[in-house]
């Protein structure tokens, strides 16, 4: 099917484009998870976290790179200079969570890169160069991190893990059907808990998962058939199922562990069903389309095309996959909300 190239070649573009809380009771079998669980000695609260690393793809990259200047106080993403090179048009949400919406100082090490998939064996990306989460996991923060150098001095307890992937997974295989897409995704997952629980034996104690948003709404699926959508929709919705199956699994696992899931597929459906919703994207004139003279980024955040009748940041969508920055926006809002209101697996 036509689908699988497009999806590629949409990853491609973006590169080009610059405290504790009561005990409850949860089910992994609810669709809902709860909002807060008690939290284990491992975590200070969100103004208690002192380091973050983040692993995904394009949604979560800057383009920082694990070789090159660290951040520190008055740098806290190191490089490239803030907001570095986003698919955002802008900040992106690792951005925000960091000098926006931060409560304390928080020193990011932003490992994620584009078009990654969880496995690069199991879910080919757009190139065979793409650092897959298990490559930015095992060959780059391994490496650099895991002593705690100087230049890192984490701890269990002062330091947030974060991993938001998915997009590329499902993008690059939902065409495969149900059967074949339930089998590779449970593969996956294997992979997927097998990394975390590296990174727990390495002393990583607090956890945020970010699930997959509806990106079967994004311009590269919905120019497609209905059929198209939601077989992509559900394949979505699978894999979701699957990141709260892992995080009460882990949590079984390793009780010590405090585990965030934000539901970041609500979170884009509301702006896009109302961009009023939120004050943040409020200006939003355009939730399905986007425009060709913006798609590869614009020089300022508000830059205006005649022919595209609207303002860069007035579209919710970029280009084809990639939301502008307003929605990251409100989507570190968000994350920051979970994280302040404590872990919500139990």
């Amino acid at each position: 099917m036509e689908s699988k190239p497009l999806y590629l070649a949409a990853v491609a573009l973006c590169l080009l484009s610059s405290a504790q809380a009561a005990p409850a009771v949860s089910s992994r079998d609810s669709d809902t998870v709860i909002s807060h669980c008690r939290a284990t000695k491992y975590w200070p609260g969100w103004k208690g976290i002192k380091h973050a690393f983040i692993f995904g793809d394009s949604y979560t990259s800057t383009t920082f790179n694990v070789t090159g200047v660290q951040p520190t106080p008055t740098n806290p993403l190191g490089n490239p200079p803030y907001p570095g090179y986003t698919a955002s048009n802008g900040p992106n949400w690792v951005d925000y969570i960091t000098v926006k919406y931060n409560a304390s100082l928080v020193l990011t090490y932003n490992i994620a890169y584009g078009g990654a998939t969880i496995d690069s064996d199991l879910v080919a990306p757009y190139l065979p160069t793409v650092s897959s989460i298990a490559e930015q996991i095992e060959n780059e923060w391994f490496p650099a991190y895991a002593s705690k150098p100087a230049t890192a001095p984490w701890s269990s307890d002062d330091t947030l893990f974060a991993i938001f992937d998915g997009i590329n997974d499902v993008g690059n295989s939902w065409f495969n059907g149900v059967p074949a897409t339930t089998t590779l995704n449970n593969e996956i997952y294997a992979v997927f808990h097998g990394l975390v629980d590296e990174l727990y034996y390495a002393g990583a104690r607090n956890f945020a998962f970010l699930n997959v948003p509806p990106v079967d709404r994004a311009p590269l699926t919905n120019v497609q058939s209905v059929e198209n959508q939601a077989e992509e929709k559900a394949d979505i919705l699978a894999w979701n199922k699957l990141l709260i199956n892992m995080a009460y699994d882990l949590k079984q696992t390793f009780q010590d562990i405090n585990v965030f899931t934000v539901d970041s597929n609500a979170i884009f459906t509301q702006i896009l069903d109302d961009p009023a919703s939120n004050p943040l994207t409020a200006g939003y004139l355009n939730t399905t389309a986007y425009c060709v003279a913006y798609e590869n980024g614009t020089p300022t955040e508000d830059y205006f095309d005649p022919s595209c009748g609207i303002p860069v940041n007035q579209y919710f969508w970029l280009n084809s996959l990639h939301p502008t920055y307003p929605m990251h926006d409100v989507l570190a809002q968000k994350v920051v909300a979970q994280l302040a209101a404590g872990p919500n697996i139990c």
